[in-house]
């Protein structure tokens, strides 16, 4: 009883904290109307909770209760302003940290159980003898093999130096293999991935979001392709969520100027004052740029992107970003409790509003119809009318709508059909790289090499490979696919066996650069240099 009594006033605590330290700046009240207090409202939910407590039929979880109802409270703000609970709060800032601490496995959910598919060098996994392929069947004695991705994850993180026992399924053992894992610290990069294209172009993949480490991390990678003969740069931020603004500045800052506004906040009370935050000088890259986004660019790189655009430094590839120009600020909660608040609005530097309306529908339709823009699918919803902003250079852009491409290229299309595809693609290279595929024993691999050194000759598909792969997926009838699905999909089928080739003999970042190779998105970024580089010129003339 001492202990839920506990609890709830902690409960109370947070709320009242919220009600009256957030939204209540004035003494004992949060609106124009006097009836309605802080007081009132802490009364009025330490009553509900009481009559809960004493009436529900079933047994009450405090702790959910307590997290859905501050959840429900910010969501009547805005979308992005958010609640964390102890465990959420604690990996938000290993994730700005750029590390995190488990085992060190990037891992990918299949019809039957989640599999390593690649193991991360010099982390615990690694030390310990995981492999491309392994199944996750017991994780510290609970049952693993009908867990997601996420439920695998949360049970291999834990703090560092506390041990974790797995079991696992290995197709070159008779018999499960277990495994005692030390937890250590695993890399959580921003850039995920550098390489070279063809025409001398450089590819960075900043697809991890904005950490601490970001601008270091893009310094290295660039350096590392100018001595690969790099001429000019794809910068990549589709799927990039966002994260920390004084890094997403420090990249703004390698291709501008010393002292250009590259994002404009504006708040209310203490943030009324607009700020005007401005590239911090430095080593600046005097090549043609083109970055590229999706629906998923959110936040940091919409301000990336939105600075290389506005200033005519760069071309823009991809589709429409998603939106979000909410500026949050992390408060700390009791109890190892945060939440993230809206305090101001991010503006290019030109004065277009990042933020997409969230003014009707609801927060489901908010996340998900965003997914779809700019691929010009059916259905899709039209967009806002926006505000219109002139540039220096005289071009009008909008504002309120996310940031558009100058370049519209439809994302490779994904169906239900490719996803099996994907599917058979993987089970077949986990017997393939463990040797047991008749005639091409030569495709055995004991671990993985992480060397970054894949060649568009690398891993080609023969007609004989590919007619393995056809035998063993069509006599599988949990694939699900026949003989006509495969016939109209070769190619695709070649080009997802060689990624996964890839990766069970590099890592998933080898795999990641196969499918680009074929992304019509950089291709159609490569053809784009000759424009950056025009925009590029004329940037230097008009200095």
């Amino acid at each position: 009883m001492n202990s839920k009594f506990a609890f709830v006033a902690g409960i109370i605590i947070i709320f009242g904290a919220l009600v009256g330290g957030l939204f209540g700046r004035l003494p004992g009240t949060i609106s124009a109307d006097s009836s309605l207090t802080n007081g009132k409202i802490v009364a009025d939910y330490r009553e509900a909770l009481d009559v809960i407590d004493k009436n529900y039929a079933g047994k009450v979880d405090h702790e959910k209760v307590a997290d859905t109802s501050i959840q429900s409270m910010l969501w009547t703000l805005d979308p992005h302003s958010a609640f964390f609970t102890r465990d959420e709060f604690r990996k938000l800032y290993e994730e700005q940290a750029s590390q995190f601490y488990g085992i060190g496995v990037s891992i990918l959910q299949h019809r039957d159980g989640v599999y390593v598919q690649s193991v991360i060098p010099n982390t615990p996994a690694d030390k310990a003898g995981l492999r491309y392929g392994d199944r996750f069947l017991f994780v510290d004695g609970k049952d693993a093999k009908e867990w997601t991705s996420a439920e695998v994850s949360k049970n291999v993180r834990g703090e560092r130096g506390t041990p974790v026992k797995v079991q696992i399924e290995r197709v070159a053992s008779k018999s499960p293999l277990d495994f005692e894992i030390v937890r250590g610290g695993v890399p959580l990069p921003s850039i995920r991935n550098y390489f070279m294209l063809p025409n001398n172009v450089g590819y960075v993949g900043l697809v991890g979001g904005f950490q601490e480490t970001t601008a270091e991390e893009l310094d290295d990678a660039v350096a590392s392709l100018q001595k690969l003969g790099m001429k000019s740069l794809i910068l990549d931020v589709r799927n990039n969520p966002g994260g920390l603004l004084p890094q997403a500045i420090d990249v703004v800052s390698r291709f501008v100027p010393r002292g250009q506004t590259v994002v404009s906040v504006k708040g209310r009370s203490r943030y009324a004052e607009t700020q005007e935050l401005r590239s911090t000088g430095g080593q600046i890259h005097d090549f043609p740029l083109v970055v590229m986004i999706n629906g998923n660019s959110a936040s940091a790189s919409e301000i990336v992107a939105g600075a290389i655009q506005d200033y005519g430094r760069g071309v823009v590839v991809g589709t429409d970003s998603f939106g979000k120009g909410l500026v949050q600020r992390v408060f700390s909660l009791p109890y190892g409790t945060g939440l993230t608040l809206t305090t101001a609005r991010y503006y290019t530097p030109f004065g277009r509003s990042l933020q997409r309306d969230y003014s009707s529908g609801s927060i489901y339709d908010y996340y998900t119809h965003q997914a779809q823009a700019g691929s010009n699918n059916t259905g899709e919803k039209p967009k806002p009318p926006g505000v219109p902003v002139k540039t220096a250079n005289g071009r009008i852009l909008f504002g309120g709508r996310g940031i558009e491409p100058d370049i519209e290229v439809p994302a490779p299309e994904n169906t239900a059909l490719r996803f099996r595809i994907n599917d058979a693609a993987f089970y077949f290279t986990r017997q393939l790289v463990a040797g047991k595929i008749p005639g091409f024993e030569n495709f055995r691999i004991d671990r993985q090499d992480h060397s970054l050194n894949v060649q568009p000759s690398s891993f080609q598909i023969s007609d004989k490979l590919f007619e393995a792969f056809r035998a063993y997926t069509l006599g599988n009838k949990e694939s699900g696919l026949t003989a006509e699905n495969l016939t109209g999909q070769v190619e695709f089928s070649k080009t997802r066996l060689r990624e996964e080739l890839a990766t069970a003999n590099h890592s998933n970042e080898a795999g990641v650069q196969v499918l680009l190779e074929a992304d019509p998105q950089i291709l159609r970024a490569i053809e784009a240099m000759p424009e950056a580089r025009r925009m590029l010129e004329k940037n230097l003339v008009s200095k």
